[in-house]
């Protein structure tokens, strides 16, 4: 799919350990980063079971003033060194996306649609971090500096 000048790969992801997945139906994945994240889950041995967009969040926006939902990227649990069982909540975005945009010497369109979706992203994740609170759960931001890291 292009979009203005970026290119998105988006397509199905086919399971493979289909024991793993909590879902009827292979995920569409929407960025080929989260295919990178889902293939992980799939085959790390110490990913017990996950899923792909499982939760609805509901957060209100400042920008509409309107409750809106919000469906993180992924749900997983994970044993870690310790054999404790970790509950994640995980969104997968580039690493711009989640730190404020600088503002420029002259104001433009795309400075202001930076401002607004990084206001939303931060309202979508105050509200899972406290959905995630009350569950036991943890949030988990995973950027490109975690996906590709060699």
């Amino acid at each position: 799919m292009k979009t203005g000048d970026k290119f998105y790969h988006q397509g199905e992801y086919i399971v493979e350990n289909k024991d793993k997945y909590i879902g009827e139906k292979n995920p569409k994945y929407r960025s080929s980063w989260e295919s990178k994240f889902a293939y992980w889950c799939d085959h790390a041995t110490n990913v017990l079971r996950w899923s792909y967009e499982c939760f609805e969040i509901p957060y209100f926006s400042p920008i509409d003033n309107k409750v809106h939902r919000y469906f993180p990227d992924f749900y997983m649990e994970l044993k870690n060194n310790d054999d404790n069982i970790i509950k994640y909540i995980v969104e997968v975005k580039p690493y711009n996306s989640t730190i404020p945009p600088k503002k420029p010497k002259r104001m433009g369109k795309s400075f202001l649609y930076e401002a607004k979706n990084y206001i939303v992203n931060k309202c979508k994740w105050d509200s899972a971090i406290k959905f995630c609170a009350s569950k036991g759960y943890v949030f988990k931001l995973i950027t490109e500096n975690d996906l590709f890291i060699q």
